[in-house]
């Protein structure tokens, strides 16, 4: 038994030693400092977007060396996803695992750097699903939750796996109470945008809904027993240049059907915009399909 944990022990210590190099230090708060993903060598590093309170003055710490400048790129707050480029170039970056082959129970560390070693907290995943819509509106790829402590200054790091790959980032700011992560696709997916455009990319139609139960006749007819009034149509919006109107029940769009706000959500990704879809509604009693030019959300 000794010599399993030991041998255990030193795995674990040397995940921290392959991880700790793409772990930085961020210092964009008055409080104390939080920590970040090096994404690529040319100076990228990922963060949380809560922690950077200010957009000018910040500063990355680097391994153990000095702090040097670093400016911010973008921000997305949906995700709680920053992206920060700081004045350096050959860093070590950060090394992904394979987020889908990880099961409950697996032993994963949250790694930070809120002084300038690198510190590390020990956990197991809790719990793990599929997509989902985090109470800050982002949708995240996948649900990853672990019980690792999440110490001040710990959002914005790595949570790796015990061969040492970042499986995800940690933040407090998603889902208050729990330590869950964004997931290595939802942040693949973001940073690539917030460093292509500075933000990130979201259709528009301008409309407000609640959901609603579908009658009878039209539930067989739609396959799905819910819809979403419209309950309000902003003037000079995508929807009501389209033609959706007050009291019209949107069933489906793009092909897809809608029975909640998520499935509308999951419409209005950044490759929907300025695209022009089929709108799937019921007006006064009857299915009616119309096109609607989807806007960018500002």
């Amino acid at each position: 038994m000794a010599s399993a944990l030991a041998e255990l022990s030193e795995t674990l210590a040397g995940a921290v030693t392959t991880a700790g190099p793409f772990v930085a230090r961020v210092e964009a708060r008055r409080r104390v400092p939080a920590s970040g993903i090096v994404w690529s060598r040319d100076g990228v590093i990922v963060t949380a977007h809560h922690v950077v309170e200010q957009d000018e003055n910040i500063t990355v710490g680097i391994g153990e060396g000095e702090s040097v400048a670093a400016k911010l790129v973008g921000r997305d707050p949906a995700t709680d996803i920053a992206v920060l480029r700081a004045q350096a170039s050959g860093l070590a970056a950060a090394a992904w695992g394979d987020a889908d082959a990880l099961r409950v129970g697996h032993i994963v560390m949250a790694l930070g750097r809120p002084g300038k070693s690198v510190r590390a907290t020990l956990g197991i995943v809790g719990a793990k699903g599929g997509a989902w819509r985090a109470p800050t509106g982002g949708q995240m790829d996948a649900y990853v939750q672990s019980d690792a402590a999440m110490y001040p200054g710990f959002s914005g790091g790595p949570l790796v796996d015990a061969s040492g790959k970042a499986i995800g980032m940690n933040t407090s700011a998603l889902s208050p109470g729990s330590s869950v992560a964004v997931p290595v696709a939802t942040l693949r997916r973001i940073v690539e945008s917030l460093l292509a455009h500075g933000k990130v990319l979201r259709g528009y139609l301008g409309i407000g809904t609640q959901p609603v139960r579908l009658p009878e006749a039209l539930a067989r007819q739609t396959g799905h027993e819910t819809g979403l009034l419209v309950a309000g149509v902003e003037a000079g919006s995508p929807a009501e240049r389209g033609g959706l109107m007050l009291g019209d029940t949107v069933v489906g769009m793009a092909g897809q059907p809608v029975r909640h706000l998520d499935d509308l959500q999951a419409q209005l990704g950044a490759e929907r915009v300025g695209a022009t879809v089929p709108v799937r509604i019921i007006r006064g009693g009857e299915l009616r399909e119309i096109t609607v030019t989807i806007g960018e959300r500002g």
